[in-house]
């Protein structure tokens, strides 16, 4: 995956955020905290450039390059911190102000028939049968029409951590869901399993708030 285009943006758009929080939520000197972000940048592009490139109509490339993101931090961290320290770190550091507006204006189309499509058209393209850091799900309709689930087969996120010896840290990351499902202001996002805890695939369910 080349560098340039939207792995540099997500750099700059999320580089103070994860600095900043190493200080507020790992309690690391702020001095260090900027060398650490120094040298993530340089293994930050390392993984990217690693990655293969992702076809078009893929619709997960940005979680791959927010897995990427993090874990050029951890490789940098001088000691390893617990699944709950980080789930804390990760949350804060992707909730500003752009995550923010991306999940309001997501959740504008949450539901919509647009959106349904795409999850249904995104079930059909199985794309991690060709990119192992890509995802394959099922799109599941709720009977009642209170919602849908998106249910997981394989997960990029996991193939990578994996691959850099982070794969106990995958909770850390599955809980932004519930973050983002909360920013955007529609839906109750709901789950029962994780493959990074053993379950036998990873439920994301949102359902519709009733107003």
């Amino acid at each position: 995956m080349k560098y340039i285009g939207k792995p540099a943006g997500m750099w700059m758009l999320y580089k103070n955020s994860f600095k900043d929080r190493l200080t507020a939520d790992l309690g690391i000197d702020p001095v260090d905290a900027s060398r650490i972000m120094k040298q993530a940048k340089a293994e930050y592009r390392k993984i990217i450039e690693k990655l293969p490139e992702f076809e078009k109509g893929d619709r997960f490339t940005m979680n791959i390059i927010n897995c990427s993101l993090l874990t050029s931090v951890l490789l940098c961290l001088k000691r390893r911190h617990s699944v709950e320290e980080l789930t804390a770190y990760y949350e804060h550091a992707m909730s500003n102000t752009p995550t923010k507006i991306f999940c309001r204006l997501a959740g504008k189309k949450k539901f919509s028939q647009k959106d349904i499509e795409g999850m249904k058209a995104t079930a059909a393209f199985n794309a991690a049968n060709r990119n192992p850091y890509s995802w394959n799900m099922d799109y599941i309709p709720y009977e009642d029409g209170s919602g849908y689930e998106a249910r997981f087969f394989k997960c990029g996120i996991c193939t990578l951590m994996k691959e850099y010896g982070f794969y106990d840290l995958v909770p850390a990351m599955c809980h932004l869901d519930y973050t983002m499902s909360e920013m955007g202001g529609v839906s109750d996002f709901v789950r029962e399993y994780t493959l990074a805890s053993g379950g036998p695939y990873c439920d994301c369910g949102y359902k519709k708030r009733i107003k």
